[in-house]
Order: C-alpha cells, then sequence, then structure tokens
C-alpha cells in the first residue's frame, strides 16, 4: 500500500487544523498553574495521599531501564531452547527481568517470523502439486 502526499489514510478523522483537546484544557489551566502547584503540594503536606503520590511522581520520575547490552550464551537451537537459555540466565542472575522480557520479545517475534515463512514455503509448495495435477489432468 503506498501513501499519497495529502491524501489522508482516514478521510473521516479528525480534520486539519482542529485543536487537541487537551491543548484546549492545558490552556485553561496554565493561568492557574502556579496556584495549583501550591494547591497540591499543600494538600500533600496535609495528609492526602493521592495528591502526595503527584508531587512525588514529579519529583522522582519513575526509573526507566537501561539500555545496556545484554550478555548471553550463544542462543543456538530451536527457538525453545533459546527461551529455556533466556530463562536460565534470568534465574542465576546474568540479566534483570527487564532484560529478560525484551529478549524473550524477540525470540517471539522471531517464532511469528519463522511461522509466517514456513506457511509460505507450503503454500506455495501445495501450489506447486496443485498447478502439477490440473496441467496433468488438461493434457490427454
Amino acid at each position: 500500500m503506498a501513501f499519497k502526499k495529502g491524501v489522508s489514510g482516514n478521510p473521516a478523522g479528525r480534520k486539519r487544523g482542529t485543536p487537541d483537546k487537551r491543548t484546549a484544557l492545558r490552556e485553561l489551566l496554565q493561568p492557574h498553574a502556579e496556584k495549583l502547584v501550591k494547591k497540591a503540594v499543600d494538600l500533600a503536606l496535609a495528609g492526602d495521599t493521592t495528591a502526595l503520590r503527584i508531587c512525588i511522581d514529579r519529583c522522582i520520575p519513575a526509573m526507566k531501564a537501561k539500555d545496556e547490552p545484554v550478555e548471553l550464551p550463544a542462543l543456538t537451537g530451536s527457538l525453545a531452547e533459546q527461551g529455556d537459555a533466556v530463562m536460565r540466565a534470568l534465574a542465576g542472575g546474568r540479566i534483570t527481568p527487564d532484560q529478560a522480557n525484551a529478549v524473550m520479545q524477540v525470540l517471539a517475534a522471531q517464532a511469528r517470523i519463522v511461522e509466517a515463512d514456513e506457511l509460505e514455503k507450503r503454500i506455495a509448495a501445495l501450489e506447486g502439486k496443485n498447478d502439477g495435477n490440473q496441467q496433468s489432468q488438461s493434457t490427454p
């Protein structure tokens, strides 16, 4: 499917130039931002746990996983064996759960690619057999 410049892939979608609702709401809040933040801090200091969570989440953002290379033994064998190697590396503390999850997602994607490739080959083989059968039936 080729996209043509200037032609929407979703003609029934949002019209060009339509303002985003979130932008309009931000603009409404902006003049009161300082008072709202002060109120949230006051509520947090008074013991409001929801306000406290909001303030802490803004002061100390959640830690993100680092993009570090994963040290694994060579992943060879079947996909199941490769998955087992990742699980053993996780259990042995050589990789973190986040790293194991990322590698397993890559293996799952590879499994889908292999499956699609094998299906394509099987279909091509079946079509080849079917073409041969039709030709042999049509020749006297």
